[in-house]
């Protein structure tokens, strides 16, 4: 939901939250559900009117403030649709904040659908009981104009199976890679960055080429591997749920 929730307001459920709600969990009025925006934490909600495609509900009770989340982007290069969608599900999961595909020489899916993965990524939000979803950066863009328009006050975490990277937990412990704050992930398609392109990375001030282990990984398990380590070593990890 996007509309503010404080006590007492009355809200009406946009036309797919309230299908489900109403023919797939069959809720009723005087149900209760939790509901959260992103903004201002999650809270108990009662079912006060139902229609045939819409439903209202009261906001009662804050159940969870909102807290901080990690700055940490995903930037990856689209790949074939079972596999991205799985890589937008569990990069939730982990907790991205922001999710930005790009395109590559090799990159075989051009096309990426915007509203789609918002709605794999806010199920996957709802089901991990984290209190935002994640924001979609809209078209793809050419890892060129990538390269440019990433902050350098962000690392740019490049997971290359090939030249020199140091294996993750390394680089990230490094002090030159510790320093940062925020930091985006950026993977590639099923066939990799060409030479060009890392390359192109490498001169990025703020890169950190990083391997994944002694073995070739898929694009959407890197991606996987290479959050999950960032949140151990400087993500939401190491504070208690």
């Amino acid at each position: 939901m996007t509309a503010g929730l404080n006590k007492n307001a009355v809200l009406k459920i946009c036309e797919a939250q309230a299908h489900h709600l109403l023919h797939v969990l069959r809720f009723k009025t005087g149900d209760v559900v939790r509901v959260f925006n992103g903004a201002d934490g999650e809270w108990r909600c009662e079912v006060v009117a139902t229609g045939k495609k819409d439903i209202e509900i009261a906001v009662r009770e804050l159940v969870r403030p909102q807290s901080p989340e990690p700055d940490l982007w995903l930037c990856p290069a689209p790949i074939k649709k079972a596999h991205f969608d799985y890589m937008m599900e569990k990069a939730t999961e982990l907790g991205v904040s922001e999710i930005q595909p790009i395109l590559t020489q090799r990159t075989q899916i051009r096309e990426v659908n915007g509203d789609r993965i918002y709605a794999i990524c806010r199920e996957a939000a709802e089901q991990s009981d984290r209190l935002t979803v994640p924001a979609i950066g809209g078209d793809a863009v050419a890892l060129k104009d990538f390269v440019e328009i990433v902050p350098r006050d962000r690392l740019m975490i490049v997971c290359a199976e090939h030249g020199e990277a140091a294996p993750i937990e390394q680089a990230l412990r490094a002090p030159a890679a510790a320093k940062f704050k925020k930091a985006a992930v950026v993977t590639g398609p099923e066939g990799g960055f060409s030479g060009e392109e890392l390359e192109l990375l490498r001169k990025a001030p703020n890169a950190c080429f990083v391997r994944l282990g002694p073995r070739i990984l898929r694009a959407d398990t890197a991606a996987i591997a290479a959050l999950t380590c960032w949140q151990a070593l400087q993500g939401d990890w190491k504070t208690s749920g």
